[in-house]
């Protein structure tokens, strides 16, 4: 990943000597890519894919993966010659590794890995650098495997060629069977939604079950600008929108996993402090943000950031993000746990004691904290949702003052997140500024998607939010809200946001309008990113987002509901 940081600092490629075109397209059902390249004299396919172990069980996928990177060249007709080139730079282009040949590959070495690359041909090492070419004729191949171990593990292994192509069979065997045991959505855009199913499946880390918002890092939100954060955490506020998602485009164990994940990592003796925002894939909580000077950044946009500085900040928010989770595994809550119910009650006392407060928002601006409208929502989604569960935490006894709390809520809300002056639901109490946020107001059911202030939001944010496009910003910049320098592209949360809004209004014309504009803007293969500058059709932020393909696939599955909805029953005799 740092490769595109910076030139320097880490690839590996596999293509043609010759000049070449490439096209690429994910294998059905599989997150396994296949890259074709032709030539004057012939065509080749490369196959990447993370290898998923040995296990049989579907249910299973890559819980025993062994972090082996599979590529498999084949030639399919004429000839092409094959250069390889591996440049490894572990410590984000700190460390040139020493490289030394062994049987079957070499072992690279260097910083808190070892890395074992299996070849099928010699490649010559210079100044830390493999490089090496082979000639293909047709139906003839070659494959290549990468196996990363820590210093403190048992150690690395070769891979024969045969050994290689063997995994990788099963590799997609096993995504296949997944698929098709987990992904029975059959509304519109199907396609999508499995794919989107898929890849918040490929961005899971399997022994813990979180799943990272993107894959990378400092990937920038504006080409040369300085909007560039580390997404490879899992954050409470993707849960509850992550659950729904997935029990479209996947299926509940895969939630069920996640939520585990979540409460656990969550889970805090005492919350006399704030709960924290996000973890790191194990349930880290050190999350400190620092910056790499010696990375270039994605064409020049500096500064390079690993960490995160906002998971420190005041989010009110992921108190309903949680308590909504929760509320969504109702059945399965162990409410024998005491370990479990009590942290639950403790979200829900917090949420009342705490909801009056400003804080940092959904967007984690780095300016001066707000009375957010959606902190203030989804405050009110913690208490609504723990008056729900009350007798199955055993918390009979708090639910009339959390039942006091929400509605004190929602008066707030009703009374001072509404603006005379822009006709629509704000950003944060007495602004006048919109935010594409208050459009989750329906769709956690604080306000029925047809109510007429709702009508008027999703009006305001279409008019006023929305780029020549059509696609939405999260909010204007150069209101300095966030106090940060620099603009961003549109969001592509938001634009589904408002295509669900639309749904649940019952406007579905408009909400598949909404819908198909924004999906235009996925890549080759179906991938979405963070933001898309529209002007250029230039994708930005970090890459695959998966709060994109969430919020992809809960607009799909609400837009199938609204057309349900409409089409009529047929008259009975």
């Amino acid at each position: 990943m740092a490769g595109l940081l910076d030139e320097h600092a880490g690839s590996w490629s596999i293509r043609p000597v010759a000049e070449f075109s490439s096209y690429r397209r994910y294998l059905p059902e599989t997150m396994a890519l296949e890259t074709t390249f032709v030539t004057d004299a012939g065509t080749m396919t490369v196959t990447d894919a993370l290898s998923l172990g040995a296990d049989d069980d579907p249910h299973q996928l890559g819980a025993r993966a062994p972090h082996v990177l599979l590529r498999s060249v084949s030639c399919i007709d004429g000839e092409v010659e094959v250069a390889v080139d591996f440049r490894l730079r572990p410590e984000y282009g700190l460390v040139t590794p020493l490289l030394r040949h062994v049987d079957g590959g070499m072992i690279a070495q260097g910083g808190p890995t070892v890395c074992a690359l299996s070849t099928p041909f010699p490649l010559s090492i210079d100044a830390g650098t493999a490089a090496g070419a082979v000639p293909l004729s047709s139906s003839q191949g070659c494959a290549f495997a990468l196996h990363v171990s820590s210093l403190a593990e048992s150690g690395w292994r070769l891979f024969t060629p045969g050994e290689i192509r063997e995994q990788l069979d099963v590799t997609i065997s096993a995504w296949r069977s997944w698929s098709r045991l987990h992904q029975r959505y059959e509304g519109p855009w199907r396609e999508q939604v499995h794919l989107s199913g898929r890849v918040l499946q490929a961005l899971s880390y399997q022994p813990t079950g979180a799943i990272i918002a993107a894959a990378t890092t400092s990937l920038p939100e504006q080409v040369g600008g300085g909007r560039n954060w580390d997404y490879r955490y899992t954050w409470i506020r993707d849960a509850a929108f992550t659950m729904d998602a997935l029990w479209v485009a996947a299926c509940p164990d895969e939630a069920e996993q996640f939520f585990s994940f979540m409460t656990n990592a969550a889970a805090t003796a005492r919350l006399e402090s704030h709960l924290q925002i996000m973890y790191g894939i194990g349930g880290e909580h050190d999350l400190a943000e620092r910056e790499l000077a010696h990375l270039s950044g994605w064409h020049g946009s500096r500064p390079v950031r690993v960490g995160n500085g906002a998971a420190t900040q005041i989010q009110l928010d992921v108190y309903g993000e949680l308590l909504a989770t929760a509320w969504r595994f109702a059945d399965q809550l162990d409410s024998d746990d005491p370990l479990v119910t009590n942290f639950l009650i403790s979200l829900a006392d917090t949420a009342a004691r705490v909801w009056h407060e400003p804080d940092q928002g959904i967007w984690e601006i780095r300016g001066e904290p707000r009375h957010f409208l959606y902190s203030k929502l989804m405050c009110w989604v913690a208490l609504d949702r723990a008056v729900d569960l009350a007798a199955a935490l055993g918390a009979t006894a708090q639910a009339p003052q959390w039942a006091i709390q929400r509605d004190a809520i929602r008066e707030q809300i009703l009374t001072h997140g509404w603006s005379d002056a822009v006709g629509a639901f704000s950003q944060s109490f007495g602004s006048d500024h919109l935010d594409a946020s208050a459009l989750m107001m329906p769709i956690v059911g604080f306000l029925p998607g047809d109510d007429p202030r709702m009508l008027a939001t999703i009006d305001a944010v279409a008019e006023h939010l929305s780029d020549p496009a059509g696609l939405v910003y999260r909010y204007r910049t150069t209101t300095g809200v966030d106090g940060l320098e620099g603009e961003e592209g549109t969001f592509l949360l938001c634009t589904f946001w408002l295509a669900q809004a639309c749904a649940l209004a019952g406007r579905v014309a408009q909400a598949t309008e909404v819908f198909d504009r924004a999906i235009s803007y996925a890549n080759d293969v179906g991938l979405l990113a963070e933001q898309v500058d529209t002007a250029t059709g230039a994708l930005l932020g970090n890459f695959p987002q998966a709060f994109s393909h969430v919020g992809m696939v809960n607009a799909a599955n609400a837009i199938s509901e609204a057309q349900t909805r409409q089409i009529p029953r047929p008259v009975q005799a």
